[in-house]
């Protein structure tokens, strides 16, 4: 894979903060040409540098503001029910992130509802049918601190 320099760091960068940049816009700040801009723009789409644009949405404003972080630790460990596990989670659209983790537990899951009530539902509805789940413990954010999505690069 291509090295990046310090120039498409600041693209990345730019990106990160506002993924509505232009050409142009990055061209400005960098004392350059938008064709350039553009240029490496779509070469870092190429590389996989930059996945995907998304609009960040504020989650009180859509009625999740209640964020759960839930751990769960699996009865057994053998690779079937770690895939399957995996991929029924990803059929959860109440689930925004999972991690496989080393340590105390072996997933961690957060989860923006609506409620106290809504997250009842969706363990005893959903997140119950799924097999080998041995031990879960959910935590909840009393207040966020910081949440970003940028990397540090």
């Amino acid at each position: 894979m291509e090295k990046i320099d310090s120039i498409d760091r600041t693209i990345l960068k730019v990106l990160q903060q506002n993924a509505k940049s232009t050409a142009k816009d990055i061209a400005k700040l960098l004392h350059l040409t938008p064709s350039p801009i553009y240029e490496r723009v779509r070469r870092l789409e190429k590389n996989g540098y930059i996945k995907k644009y998304v609009a960040i949405l504020d989650k009180k404003l859509i009625d999740r503001d209640v964020t759960a972080i839930c751990q769960i630790s699996m009865r057994y460990h053998n690779k079937a029910f770690i895939e399957t596990f995996e991929r029924q989670i990803q059929d959860l659209e109440e689930v925004q992130e999972c991690y496989h983790m080393a340590g105390q537990v072996d997933f961690v899951l957060k989860i923006n509802i609506k409620s106290l009530e809504e997250y009842h539902d969706f363990v005893k509805n959903k997140l119950s049918k799924i097999e080998n789940i041995g031990t879960l413990n959910s935590t909840f954010v009393l207040k966020e601190i910081k949440h970003t999505s940028e990397y540090y690069i």
